[in-house]
């Protein structure tokens, strides 16, 4: 699989990465030795960076035991702390990690995302010190815009940003993604097939059981949820024609952006990864990107 630096002096990634959520039962339940043998599976098959957090439920638990057996060194593991970003919130935040994971330390520490409520300089200070004191070899942010990434890059340097970037959440294209190419930081996108708005799966009136967070989002549901349907089916036509999957189009779409180092796929399963690992394969021409852009204009959001 083709990888790409991450940051202006980091490691070579692969492009397309194992966002954890899902396996912490945040999608609905998911039986360990599945998620484990998902887990598993991804690194056999080339994905190296695996990417949970604090707050993703029994992920980090679950990726301590798939790990196991030579795994570790075989993946970039990165984690986030999630919610508190005072030091002492982090300090502990990241020995829990570790022991979590069953680790010494990980390659990438992220601030899960922007709290007003902790001074940034404090925040940043105690991700450098975390650095220094070797439990993580790189420090990034997640969900950081360009102002706050500015802050954020006052008090120390960080390797990356974790944005939600996909089809139907462009924002990040207006500033966040050439703040980014100018200052070196490596951009790990994050839900790239919009909660699975992208992926063909759903039709109209699916109903997702009260376990999956999908059950309480206004995109799941009535005229909101028709709408990005009707889209991704006009997005499906096109992926059709290139002898590809919806699944690998989008992936492949937010791939298009040199400024992305690594999108982030969850999988619940082994199954769903053969969409994922060939994705990266796909090139758009300009016409199709073009044909992309207009379907898109008819998505709820309208960005072009």
């Amino acid at each position: 699989m083709e990888r790409r630096q991450l940051g202006k002096n980091g490691d070579l990634v692969s492009v397309i990465g194992l966002g954890a959520w899902p396996i912490g039962g945040g999608m609905g339940r998911v039986e360990e030795k599945t998620a484990v043998g998902t887990v598993r599976t991804a690194i056999d098959n080339g994905i190296t960076l695996v990417d949970t957090a604090q707050a993703y439920r029994s992920s980090e638990a679950t990726l301590g035991k798939a790990l196991k057996n030579g795994y570790r060194e075989r993946c970039f593991l990165a984690t986030k702390v999630s919610g508190k970003y005072g030091q002492s919130d982090i300090e502990t935040a990241i020995e829990d990690s570790l022991r979590a994971l069953a680790v010494d330390y990980v390659d990438l520490y992220q601030i899960h995302g922007w709290n007003s409520e902790y001074p940034i300089e404090e925040s940043m200070e105690t991700m450098a010190k975390v650095q220094a004191q070797g439990k993580t070899r790189f420090i990034g942010v997640s969900n950081f815009n360009a102002t706050q990434m500015q802050q954020a890059m006052q008090v120390t340097t960080f390797h990356s940003n974790q944005p939600r970037y996909n089809m139907f959440d462009r924002q990040i294209e207006d500033l966040d993604l050439s703040y980014c190419q100018e200052n070196g930081i490596g951009i790990l996108a994050h839900s790239p097939l919009a909660k699975g708005l992208l992926t063909g799966k759903y039709t109209v009136g699916y109903q997702f059981p009260p376990d999956d967070e999908r059950s309480r989002s206004h995109r799941f549901q009535g005229d909101l949820f028709t709408q990005y349907l009707s889209v991704a089916e006009d997005l499906q036509e096109i992926a059709y024609q290139k002898g590809a999957t919806l699944v690998q189009l989008a992936i492949a779409w937010a791939l298009r952006q040199s400024a992305v180092t690594c999108v982030l796929v969850g999988a619940k399963n082994t199954a769903q990864l053969s969409d994922h690992v060939t994705a990266a394969n796909l090139q758009f021409t300009t016409q199709e990107l073009s044909q992309i852009d207009e379907i898109l204009k008819n998505s709820p959001n309208g960005y072009t």
